[in-house]
Formats: structure tokens, sequence, C-alpha cells
């Protein structure tokens, strides 16, 4: 557990300690306990190279990144999110209205050789921020709100949590997604088919990972038509409820 600003998270729902004040509760949004796969082929969906060695998943919020195994991949250029993990497909969820105050990510550890193939092929060096959706009919999601886009380069073969230095107001239903403006090595490999998660591309662009997707604009609404199986995104939000 890690204790942060008067606020006690871990995985699961706990109740904000916070004195003289009403009592919310804290959710971990994206967390489900599971054993990760063992890595395998990994989905179109990215650019990567190859590593050595595989990646065997973990309990809890992610399976292990696929980097510095091989093949090592990376989500680029691009805003996701998880649509099914197994049978859950409210995953990424808000489940109850209130605030969004950190966010946590797995990340891969690259080597110096996969680093700057990326950093060279995808925009610079690796970043990301969250991003909260409303869904609309069918794939077409509106960006409700955002936090900043942090440099990850510092934190590869970690978990880094971020609080954000302005929450971010939720409501039940929206989606919580991850906005990589370059690339990150944020993704699991090897799970079955009924694990997926769906990217901020065009129906046409599912194999063009170089071109820049990542929705960036508050209030814009963009079609995730993307949908890449066999692969988790290793993110997770921190969520607080409205009283």
């Amino acid at each position: 557990m890690i204790t942060i600003s008067g606020f006690l998270l871990g995985a699961g729902a706990l109740v904000l300690v916070a004195p003289g004040i009403a009592l919310g509760t804290i959710y971990e949004i994206g967390v489900q306990t599971q054993v990760g796969a063992t890595s395998a082929t990994g989905a179109s969906s990215v650019t990567g190279i190859s590593g050595t060695g595989g990646a065997t998943g973990g309990t809890g919020v992610t399976g292990s990144p696929s980097c510095p195994g091989a093949p090592c991949l990376a989500v680029s250029e691009t805003t996701g999110y998880q649509v099914k993990l197994g049978s859950d497909r409210k995953l990424m969820t808000v489940p109850h209205a209130g605030s969004i105050v950190a966010w946590t990510v797995t990340l891969g550890d690259p080597t110096a050789a996969q680093t700057s193939y990326f950093d060279t092929n995808e925009g610079g060096p690796a970043s990301a921020g969250i991003a909260i959706l409303k869904a609309g009919k069918s794939l077409h999601f509106t960006l409700e709100a955002q936090g900043p886009i942090v440099p990850l380069a510092k934190y590869f073969g970690e978990t880094a949590q971020f609080p954000l230095p302005t929450t971010l107001a939720v409501k039940k239903g929206w989606i919580v997604a991850l906005t990589v403006p370059t690339w990150a090595p944020t993704l699991a490999l090897g799970y079955p088919n009924t694990t997926s998660w769906r990217a901020s591309r065009a129906k046409k662009g599912c194999t063009t990972t170089s071109t820049q997707t990542a929705q960036q604009t508050l209030a814009s609404s963009v079609d995730y038509y993307c949908l890449y199986q066999t692969a988790r995104l290793t993110y997770s939000a921190t969520l607080v409820t409205t009283p």
C-alpha cells in the first residue's frame, strides 16, 4: 500500500482517511486480481523490435509489460483503454461519481537499443497521461477531462503512481483511458482472445502505429475503431467517490 497526501491507496475499495470531513471511498479502477499470462505473440497494434527472453504476468493490476522481452512492444501515438479482461467488460469504467486523484502505470524496462528505436520512430521519449472518456453511439467517444502528460523514461522497470495536480471530476459510466502521444512500454502480452483493448484510430489505420492519433483536445469526439486482442494496457486510476 502507498500513503499519499492523506489517501491510503491499495487494491480494491478503501475508505478515505481525512479528519473532520465526510468520508468518500477509494477505488482503484483497473485492478482485478488475476494471474497474468506468459507472453506470446503480441497484438498488431504496436511497433516493436526484438529483445531477449519472455515476460511472465503477475497478480494484481497488470501482467508484466513485454519489454525487454521478445517481442518488445509499445503502445504508440494513440489513446487507448482496456475493453475486456476475460469476462470483465467494465474494468476501466467509473463505478461511482467522484474525482480521479492519481493514476498508476507499470512499465517495462526496454534496453538502450529498444529505447533508441522507439524514441526515433515514435515521436520522442516515452510519455503518457490519463484521459477520461464518455461513450457515445457505437465506437464514438468524447474527451471529458485529461491529466498532464508525464515523461516515463526514469520509471522504466517500475510501477509508478502520479498524483494529479488538479483532480478530474468524473461521472458514473465514464471510461478511464491512457493517452500516449509518443510511446510507452505498457503492454502485457499473451492473454486469450477474451482480453482486448481499443485505440483512437480510424478504421483503416489499425496497423499504422507511427501516425499521431492521440485524443488530446477536450470536448473532441473520436471513433475508437481499432480493437486489439490478447494484450492488456498496464495502467489504473485512483477514484475518490463523492460522499
